[in-house]
């Protein structure tokens, strides 16, 4: 399985440390903390980290200093969280290059939507594994061709179905192992674009299983995860 987004929360409160890294991880992503710059430095130098989340008031260098050495030397996400609500102060971490600001104190469910935001606009998060990239990949027995637009059976012959349906598996197999929820399913798949909504995602996913899976009402292959979204969890591999 791919990995899950990596968020690296920076706060020298450790309450509000605790509380993010509790409620991020229940809500589909790998956290790391840090009480401040020097910890912060020792998180990002192992690697993988796809999001920081980084409070402004803290004592030494503060949130302002390390996004600006942040911005530096990365493109990193980063989000600012500050007490201070100055329009002037939103205006400064903007300027230094954080990419969103959340004004303390905050519903967790408001920085859990900013995440997604920024995560999406930024194209941050995993790196798709090379030979996912295919024009071809193959799945329980099953191969879909990118380049065709086709979804082959396992006796080679084409499996009747529509454009949105083969867009949301194209999808699913280019992220398979990952939770994804309808937001993120709807901007991968362009459903946006095509005045799709959050419901109809449903719609398709079940259409998609009456198409794929040996027991629709018992799905194997797309598993809903409650409250999160859908993970797709057959293993996928480049066909030739």
């Amino acid at each position: 399985m791919t990995a899950r987004p990596h968020i690296l929360v920076v706060d020298d409160h450790k309450e509000i440390r605790d509380l993010l890294a509790k409620y991020l991880s229940g809500n589909g992503y790998d956290v790391t903390v840090a009480n401040g710059g020097s910890e912060m430095r020792q998180a990002l130098r192992k690697g993988g980290i796809h999001l920081v989340v980084l409070d402004i008031m803290m004592p030494g260098e503060d949130g302002l200093a390390l996004c600006r050495s942040l911005r530096e030397t990365s493109d990193l996400p980063v989000i600012l969280l500050t007490a201070m609500a100055e329009e002037a102060d939103r205006i400064v971490g903007l300027e230094f290059g954080a990419d969103d600001y959340l004004t303390k104190p905050f519903n967790p469910r408001e920085l859990l939507a900013r995440i997604k935001a920024v995560l999406r606009r930024s194209g941050a998060g995993r790196r798709l594994p090379e030979e996912l990239q295919s024009r071809r990949l193959a799945f329980a027995g099953f191969v879909l061709d990118a380049a065709q637009r086709q979804l082959l059976a396992a006796d080679g012959k084409a499996v009747d179905i529509g454009t949105a349906e083969f867009n949301l598996l194209h999808v699913f197999l280019r992220h398979a192992g990952e939770v994804l929820d309808r937001d993120r399913l709807l901007d991968l798949s362009a459903g946006r674009s095509a005045g799709m909504f959050d419901r109809s995602i449903d719609n398709l996913v079940t259409k998609l299983r009456k198409r794929i899976e040996p027991d629709p009402k018992n799905p194997s292959l797309i598993k809903t995860v409650w409250g999160q979204g859908y993970c797709f969890t057959a293993p996928v591999e480049a066909a030739p």
